[in-house]
């Protein structure tokens, strides 16, 4: 038996085998950091989940077998000496598993079932087909065996401790297959809609056509792009729970969220070849703006999340978006999106602005994205100059949209509130040298070795030419072979993986490089540029770095990782085709 193989091969220790809408993916990885002896079919409804173990059997003697396996976009193989499993998506819901030479035991990943928690197991008449039910993602996973034999069940209608599932088999020689779907209550029986080999070439072209359409400009120039490019595509998900649009999930692992500033990145990536689910990526978010205007934390399937924010990099990032987009926004579009921005921007100036204040403050590093950066080791409550610079290009970009909509008053309002702003930073919070951040409770002011005090890089054109060159140079201390890290690697405070006190972040690269290019430092934009790309090429996506090796650390497969390499590699390969 022999399967089709195609697009980038990757390791799913990693990252997950899963597929574009699909809510489970088949992983080892069923926890933060934790991984099972088997592959698992692993949920994201009602949080992380691994529901099922996928393990390939000896048919003969019913053992455990040792296998080698094996992922591409569009299959996910076990193999032996002896024979082999294969997986592919038929579905966002279904998956097809054949086999042959090695049979498969599909049993459920807890052991215990109590009231409240487990699986439970059973055959159903009606569907002919094997069902397990799961506390814990309120879902069913119904296996029907589609040719061979389910030569073994075990826990069928148990409680309490009890091994639970099948085993299939083929005849000596011969070709077994099942599919199991995750599913609702009930619906009909399982029925093929093609076979197996068509299955996996329905995937194949599914992955190309996306691949083809976020990154055409892809060559050998740009190495890890159609990787990348599936880190994105395989945690993308349907509408469903509180999840009202397509959405890119952080990942499939246990960053299994969508994060009000992490979609902005995720939404610039996919504007040109997938405008319409660009759109959903920006705007899902604010699906759930609340009546201060005040975004959410985070979004995931049955979840929604108030107790911080996130930095309002939503100016500058819907400034970018609607020119990368193919089509500009219509009129319609344009005045949601504004009078979203509006709201947003008026929670800032509002709810966190003390009495009399000119600038807003944060209420933890939560809040900034960068949870425990140095800059807030002194205080939490605090007014930093990242936060101004944000609002300023927030504000500029209100001023645009109110242009483009023909409100010239407001236009004009807007333009004299980004100045204001402009002007109360540099008075406020620039020494002459460097950016402090101040106490809302104290008054007092201090710097940091933080990256985060240098972000007001991204005013790019509207600062001063010599801040902006100070803060280059400032930037360029921050440069490791591998890109730049959070915390100075001489500072005392320096962590190698100490989240935002050391490695290297996604968004921190990508908001530098374009403020730097913007401001006209072009030649440490490229570096800059370059050495992330180099980066993400050797060691793969993962949700951060270590600075001085280029480790990935934390989450291996995350979106906003992958999305920030298509748009720094697409960047790269426009330049250098002039």
């Amino acid at each position: 038996m022999t399967a089709a193989r195609s697009g980038p091969a990757f390791s799913v220790h990693e990252i997950p085998f899963s597929t574009y809408g699909s809510w489970f993916d088949i992983s080892p990885v069923v926890a933060e950091n934790t991984y099972a002896e088997d592959l698992q079919l692993v949920s994201h409804q009602n949080g992380m989940h691994g529901v099922l173990r996928l393990v390939p059997r000896d048919p003969a003697r019913g053992d455990r077998v040792e296998t080698r396996v094996e992922a591409t976009p569009s299959l996910l193989s076990w193999t032996a000496e002896s024979g082999r499993v294969d997986l592919a998506y038929e579905s966002p819901d279904t998956v097809r598993l054949r086999g042959s030479g090695l049979g498969i035991g599909v049993f459920a990943a807890a052991r215990t079932l109590t009231p409240f928690s487990g699986t439970y197991f059973f055959h159903d008449p009606a569907a002919d087909a094997h069902v397990f039910t799961s506390y814990e993602t309120g879902r069913r996973y119904r296996v029907t065996v589609l040719s061979g034999t389910a030569a073994h069940t075990a826990g069928a209608q148990a409680l309490g401790g009890a091994d639970r599932g099948l085993a299939v088999i083929a005849e000596t020689g011969g070709v077994w297959e099942i599919a199991i779907e995750e599913l609702g209550t009930a619906r009909p029986s399982y029925a093929p809609s093609g076979t197996f080999d068509d299955i996996v070439e329905s995937a194949r072209r599914a992955f190309a056509d996306f691949v083809d359409a976020v990154a055409p400009w892809r060559s050998s120039a740009t190495p890890a792009a159609e990787l990348a490019a599936y880190v994105v595509w395989s945690a993308t998900v349907a509408p469903t729970g509180v999840v009202t649009r397509p959405a890119v999930l952080m990942s499939k692992h246990w960053m299994d969220k969508v994060w009000s500033w992490d979609h902005c990145f995720n939404a610039l990536a996919l504007a040109r070849g997938c405008p319409n689910l660009a759109l959903d990526q920006f705007a899902l978010p604010f699906d759930h703006q609340d009546d201060s205007g005040a975004l959410p934390d985070s979004v995931t399937h049955s979840e929604i999340l108030h107790n911080f924010v996130k930095p309002p990099i939503h100016g500058w990032a819907f400034g970018h978006l609607r020119r990368r987009l193919p089509t500009p926004p219509t009129h319609a579009q344009l005045t949601e999106t504004y009078e979203q921005l509006e709201r947003w921007t008026a929670f800032w100036m509002t709810a966190r602005r003390a009495p009399g204040a000119e600038l807003a403050y944060y209420q933890h590093g939560n809040d900034s994205g960068w949870d425990n950066a140095t800059t807030f080791d002194p205080e939490r409550v605090v007014v930093t100059a990242d936060l101004a610079a944000f609002l300023v290009l927030q504000l500029r970009e209100l001023a645009e949209l109110a242009t483009e909509l023909g409100r010239q008053g407001e236009a004009s309002r807007w333009t004299r509130a980004a100045e204001d702003m402009q002007r109360a930073l540099l008075d406020q919070l620039w020494t002459g040298d460097r950016f402090v951040a101040r106490g809302v409770a104290s008054g007092r002011t201090w710097s940091s070795a933080s990256l985060l005090d240098l972000m007001p890089i991204v005013l790019g054109e509207h600062l001063p030419g010599d801040i902006g060159s100070a803060l280059a140079d400032r930037i360029k201390a921050h440069l490791t072979p591998y890109g730049l890290a959070t915390e100075l690697t001489s500072s005392s405070h320096y962590l190698s993986d100490g989240y935002w006190r050391g490695p290297i972040w996604a968004p921190a690269t990508v908001l530098v490089e374009d403020g730097l290019r913007r401001a006209g430092h072009h030649r440490l934009a490229d570096d800059i540029s370059a050495r992330f790309r180099a980066l993400c090429e050797s060691h793969g996506f993962a949700e951060n770095y270590d600075a001085l090796t280029g480790t990935g650390l934390r989450d291996r497969a995350y979106t906003w990782t992958a999305s920030s390499y298509l748009l720094l590699a697409e960047a790269h390969a426009h330049r250098d085709g002039r």
